[in-house]
């Protein structure tokens, strides 16, 4: 069902928003640009976005398109500042937040590091070199072209789009609809149809908008991060391998639309699977199809094995703080990057983050001056003291998001 409220039946011609697997047309755009000769992917970005601040001046358009900028993840930004998708999110005010960062996770090259604020920053660039809103220089150079009449950026949460499914996910039991409110794209924002998907498919086989060239660098190419290690990821797409043969890919996520897009270069293959419930998980799907399209070529293949490290299960001995010690930690805490307060206080002998927009964090010591928060964008805790060996600050780092200071302001007595 596309609607429950209405009961409307999904169609060929729903339109989903596939979150994340936005990003190969972004990608896309940057290439074509660069065909174009409007710019090169070895530029630096301060050439067409001016006003970042100095810590990004060695960023260059390759490291936004593979990951490899060590820009701090907007998404986990926007939780630490109480900021959700209920929220109207504007470019203006993504931006902003973006400019305001005054340090990186790492030095562009030097590590892989999934991204969202490189992929905004992509669509700004695109902008500022076509003096086009992303929106339309995407319609008019690559959907339009490719007869993808019901595919759009969508860059308006408030703007009527025809046709679209609305996302649902379950709550105890109980179907409720998942909120949604982006009004910025980059990262994200395609709304589009399986029909119109299997058209952008198809244009890796028979191009109709760019060239050989361009396509097979579009499939293939990744980066190579300082060390000399080559990276698996491209322009918006994944490379890797399943049971053996070649293929591209990308999955997407946001409130509960759930998407995937899979292509088999070897075999002139694809697959696009969208959705509108958030249990499903469209890429396993994705490669249950694949094993029955492609049976024939699947030969010898070996299951995935999941390679990272099992998580050890000795537990060691908790470290413990009395209260007397919490209180040196108690106070308010400000992030000028972020514009955000926290409140750290004692309850039942622990110590507990208190921001009016989130959920509080209950934090937990693991020696004198490193805390461990319960969540996943308030993890890791350092705090620093001073000669006198006051507490007067935080260290934060959590998912994608590295060493964001907080300033004590308010002393505890």
């Amino acid at each position: 069902m596309a609607n429950l409220e209405f009961d409307i039946p999904i169609t060929a011609k729903t339109i989903f928003h596939i979150a994340s697997v936005s990003k190969q047309f972004t990608a896309f755009s940057i290439l074509l640009l660069e065909e174009q000769g409007k710019l090169n992917v070895n530029d630096k970005i301060n050439k067409y976005l001016v006003d970042i601040p100095e810590a990004m001046n060695d960023i260059r358009i390759k490291h936004l398109i593979h990951h490899t900028s060590g820009l701090r993840e907007m998404e986990t930004l926007l939780q630490i500042a109480g900021i959700t998708t209920a929220d109207q999110l504007g470019s203006d005010y993504i931006y902003e937040l973006i400019k305001n960062q005054n340090q990186l996770n790492f030095q562009p090259g030097e590590e892989l590091e999934y991204s969202n604020t490189g992929y905004f920053l992509l669509a700004k660039i695109v902008e500022k070199v076509s003096g086009e809103s992303f929106k339309n220089w995407t319609s008019k150079n690559i959907f339009l072209p490719l007869s993808m009449t019901d595919t759009v950026f969508y860059d308006d949460c408030t703007a009527i789009l025809k046709n679209r499914a609305f996302p649902y996910w379950n709550n105890n039991g109980n179907l409720v609809k998942g909120i949604l409110s982006y009004s910025y794209v980059g990262p994200t924002g395609v709304n589009t149809t399986s029909a119109d998907l299997a058209k952008w498919i198809s244009n890796f086989i028979q191009i109709k908008v760019g060239n050989r060239i361009l396509m097979d660098r579009f499939l293939t190419e990744t980066d190579i991060l300082k060390s000399g290690k080559t990276t698996d990821y491209g322009f918006g797409l994944g490379i890797t391998t399943y049971k053996n043969l070649k293929v591209v890919l990308h999955s997407g996520h946001d409130a509960a639309y759930r998407a995937a897009m899979l292509y088999f270069p070897e075999y002139k293959t694809g697959l696009a699977i969208l959705s509108n419930y958030y249990s499903i998980n469209p890429m396993e799907y994705g490669f249950k199809i694949a094993d029955i399209i492609l049976k024939d070529f699947i030969k010898n293949s070996k299951p995935i094995v999941n390679n990272e490290d099992k998580e050890n299960s000795k537990k060691g001995i908790p470290f413990v703080l009395s209260s007397e010690k919490l209180v040196d930690f108690v106070g308010t805490y400000f992030s000028d990057e972020l514009g955000v307060a926290y409140r750290l206080s004692i309850q039942d002998n622990n110590l507990v983050a208190r921001y009016w927009r989130n959920d509080n964090v209950l934090i937990t010591p693991e020696n004198a001056d490193k805390f461990k928060g319960d969540q996943s964008w308030f993890e890791n805790v350092k705090f620093v003291r001073n000669h006198s060996n006051v507490v007067i600050r935080f260290i934060l780092s959590s998912d994608r998001v590295r060493n964001i200071p907080f300033e004590k302001i308010v002393i505890a007595e």
